[in-house]
């Protein structure tokens, strides 16, 4: 969910975003999957979006008082300023209250009324900030986008070379392939597979390419994941590679929340939430099934399954060892899971092992990495300690693991993953990239330096091949800052030199720019590290846009961010880009700071930053914008109720904001772990002090918001932008809302609407906080 595309291809980084499900936890996708993901969005790194192409079904799962007030007349539809609100207009739902809810009508994503209120409000937003100007930097931005120099992010499998390609002739896409040799040069030529806007003209429907799922090798037909409008829910239809059409008697499934594995060329392995008592109550698939060619999906043997309370079933193969192992996964919840390895025809034994922890085998060699201490063997593990074990001698009984990784309080383990019998470790060391090889065998385990990278900016190391079975070794790295472009280098054999394939164009200046790291002090003394980027005099009220996440273990890095060097800091302002707790910058304490009842410090934290940049002569208030979304739609609207005088004007995306419904809306339920259950009276305790729609009340001093979502997002639902929204303004807030058709989880469907998406927020930030074009 581009300037951060090598995030979207890299192995730790499935965002998922953010919100995907199984990442980091799990086994990776594959990378020909990720790769399918880089010409989705130029991530917006800075804004903390965990964006990501896909999302969920097309109408909430309204309850029965959800059901009953569909019809109530709440007065919500008002966009003018209301000069004396009712009590059932400003005040429910509140804190005493919270279940007083007019609003609940917006829920209905197709609901006539509703689509009607986001109709009036989209067309109020675009008629204030919409014009000649708005389309003449959305032209710019898409224009970048649609670049012919861009990066190609690729993927192997076989001899090939697999890539998503969008530009202004393929909205769309074009899923396409080509061999290293040709890749190498400075055009390289393509065969194209699979025209995605040719496909969605043919048949009319709004067709996104999500994913692929083959077999190693040569094997000619491949799962292909289509997505109507970005949503997380897609159709699988087998896809024959030699004749480049789909295969009319193949497998297909309608449209769920799925994936499939290929146990061999008739055989796969589905993991889908299509079909009665298939989903959980997250809406993810509860049961993994065998799925022999010809056989209906109905009939196919449930070989593995999950309670209908937890997250999600779903397994992988590896072929790394002597034979295929194949290994399920019952995810309890975000951060716990149970592993099981087994054959395609069920799991054989759960490991013995914590759940809380991250794991990745390959062959007979077994790694986790812990996120609780752990007293195993005598010897007691630190969290965030990785360790390594034969997996045969764990299954025999021995307990005795080699310590691969020690974390230590500002030293934290990013991720890590297996190529060619080597294991890669990827750190951050106070923010700092670095990069471990680790080689096991019969005598222990060795281990080097990844060198000839750079130990500043931003660096991702990823494997080159799809399938572990196929890797010689050789890796992709994507380098990077806030004022360098990136550059996609080959790592031959993890053991060569890094040399650079192909550097994406400067699509901004940097003249006059610096890059600087500081560190605010947050309300109970904790260091709070940001990157600010922009020119290196202070003026004492730049224009600022502000940054940050702050969830789910997710590590903020400073990426060439294309959007906002071109609008932002070539026209002369500033950006900051805060490291929340709640991240994963400093591994897991760092997260838990900011997690369940926590989560209100990571909020502190972010307006501790926006206090020191007026302590340190940078700006004022009234100059700071500020932007998140996701789990970062929390932080900017908690800026609003909470720390309202700090900030000029907030942008907040494809938010979660209603936190006492969260868990009853689409894929609400599986981040339970994250933030807590509404429904358990001592957790709504901590819930409502960052529940920002139960928050808000009248009379307040609140800067302008923009709170902007999509339709098609099946993953946080959109009701609570338009609930927010309508609830601000009955209050006589001024607060706009922009809801687009599609996009997923995202900011839409194809480079053009992604840049409206995002030159629409600037262009509201930009007047809210008076920075005026002619100051540019």
């Amino acid at each position: 969910m581009r300037g951060n595309d090598c995030k979207s291809a890299k192995y730790e980084l499935q965002l998922a975003s953010e919100l995907k499900g199984a990442a980091p936890t799990s086994m990776m996708k594959s990378a020909e999957q990720r790769s399918l993901r880089k010409n989705e969005l130029e991530s917006h790194a800075a804004s903390g979006c965990r964006l990501r192409v896909s999302t969920e079904p097309h109408h909430a799962n309204l309850d029965r008082k959800s059901k009953a007030n569909a019809n109530a007349s709440p007065g919500s539809e008002r966009v003018s300023k209301a000069s004396s609100p009712t009590k059932s207009q400003a005040g429910a739902p509140t804190l005493s209250a919270p279940d007083d809810d007019p609003y609940l009508w917006l829920e209905e994503i197709e609901g006539r009324r509703a689509l009607n209120f986001v109709e009036r409000q989209n067309d109020r937003t675009l008629r204030a900030f919409g014009g000649a100007t708005f389309e003449r930097d959305r032209d710019v931005l898409a224009s970048i986008y649609d670049r012919p120099d861009n990066i190609p992010y690729i993927a192997r499998r076989g001899g090939y070379l697999y890539n998503v390609w969008k530009d202004a002739s393929n909205r769309r896409g074009l899923w396409r392939r080509t061999t290293l040799d040709e890749f190498r040069k400075p055009n390289p030529s393509w065969e194209i597979l699979l025209d995605v806007d040719q496909l969605a003209a043919k048949e009319g429907e709004d067709w996104l390419l999500n994913a692929t799922a083959s077999l190693p090798g040569d094997h000619p037909r491949t799962i292909v994941s289509l997505s109507r409008g970005g949503s997380d829910a897609v159709v699988l239809r087998e896809f024959d590679l030699n004749a480049k059409s789909f295969v009319a008697d193949g497998f297909t499934l309608p449209e769920a929340k799925s994936s499939a594995t290929w146990v061999d060329p008739d055989t796969l392995l589905l993991s889908s939430a299509h079909g009665d008592g298939m989903a959980t109550t997250s809406g993810y698939p509860r049961t993994v099934r065998l799925w022999r060619r010809g056989e209906p999906v109905d009939r196919a043997a449930v070989v593995f399954e999950t309670a209908p309370d937890r997250m999600w079933a779903f397994c992988e193969v590896d072929r790394t060892g002597k034979r295929p192992c194949v290994w399920f996964f019952d995810q309890l919840d975000f951060f716990n899971l149970d592993v099981w390895p087994g054959t395609e025809t069920g799991a054989s034994v759960k490991l013995d092992l914590p759940s809380d922890i991250w794991l990745r085998a390959h062959g007979d060699w077994l790694i986790v990495k812990l996120r609780s201490a752990w007293r195993i063997a005598g010897v007691t593990h630190a969290p965030d300690t990785a360790l390594g074990i034969s997996l045969s001698a764990f299954l025999a009984g021995d307990r005795n693991f080699t310590v691969i990784f020690a974390p230590r309080p500002r030293r934290a383990l990013q991720g890590f993953f297996w190529a060619s019998g080597k294991l890669v470790l990827s750190i951050l060391d106070e923010l700092r990239p670095s990069f471990e090889t680790w080689t096991p065998s019969s005598a222990g385990w060795s281990h080097e330096e990844l060198r000839g990278l750079p130990g500043i900016g931003v660096v991702d190391v990823w494997p080159l091949d799809c399938d572990r079975s196929e890797s010689n070794g050789d890796l992709l790295a994507c380098v990077q800052d806030p004022l360098t472009s990136p550059s996609l280098m080959l790592i031959e054999r993890s053991v060569s030199s890094p040399i650079v394939l192909k550097q994406a164009p400067k699509t901004f200046s940097p003249e006059g720019l610096v890059v600087t790291q500081h560190e605010a002090i947050s309300i109970d003394g904790e260091r709070i590290p940001y990157v600010q980027t922009g020119p290196a005099a202070e003026s004492g009220n730049a224009p600022v846009h502000m940054s940050g996440y702050g969830g789910f273990g997710l590590s903020m890095r400073p990426y060439y961010n294309s959007a906002l060097g071109k609008l932002w800091l070539e026209r002369g302002g500033t950006t900051v880009q805060a490291n929340l707790r709640g991240g994963g910058e400093f591994g897991t304490r760092w997260h838990d700071a900011g997690r369940l009842a926590g989560k209100k410090l990571s909020h502190d934290d972010f307006a501790a930053v926006a206090a020191d940049l007026v302590r340190r002569g940078v700006t004022e208030p009234r100059r700071i914008a500020a932007e998140s979304g996701s789990n970062g739609g929390i932080l900017i609207s908690n800026m609003l109720t909470r720390y309202p005088a700090r900030f000029g004007a907030l942008f907040c995306t494809i938010p979660l904001i209603d936190m006492r419904r969260y868990t009853k809306l689409l894929a609400g339920a599986s981040w339970i772990a994250e933030f807590g259950d509404p429904d358990k009276p001592a957790e709504w305790e901590w819930l409502k002090t960052y529940s920002a729609y139960h928050a808000a009340r009248p009379s307040q001093n609140y800067p302008p918001i923009l709170i902007a979502t999509t339709r098609r997002d099946d993953r946080v639902h959109p009701a609570h932008a338009r609930k927010m929204v309508a609830k601000l303004q009955v209050m006589g807030y001024e607060a706009y809302l922009y809801e687009a058709a599609a996009g997923g989880h995202g900011y839409g469907r194809d480079n053009k609407e992604r840049a409206s998406f995002q030159v629409l927020g600037f262009r509201f930030l930009r007047s809210k906080i008076g920075w005026l074009d002619e100051e540019a």
